[in-house]
């Protein structure tokens, strides 16, 4: 069964803690992958819904 990441969130985040977030290589990967994913598709929407200025 696979660890929920969550679990972990309480402990990053407590003054002084030396427990870091555990996320793999491929994980990080992943995650890279769909930031970029989101950040085209952002700047897509983002230029067809302006308004046009008559240009």
């Amino acid at each position: 069964m696979e660890e929920d990441p969550a679990e972990g969130a309480p402990g990053v985040f407590e003054r002084g803690s030396s427990k870091k977030p555990g996320i793999d290589e491929e994980q990080g990967k992943d995650l890279h992958a769909k930031i970029g994913e989101f950040a085209v598709a952002n700047d897509f929407l983002s230029r067809k819904l302006k308004p046009r200025t008559g240009k």
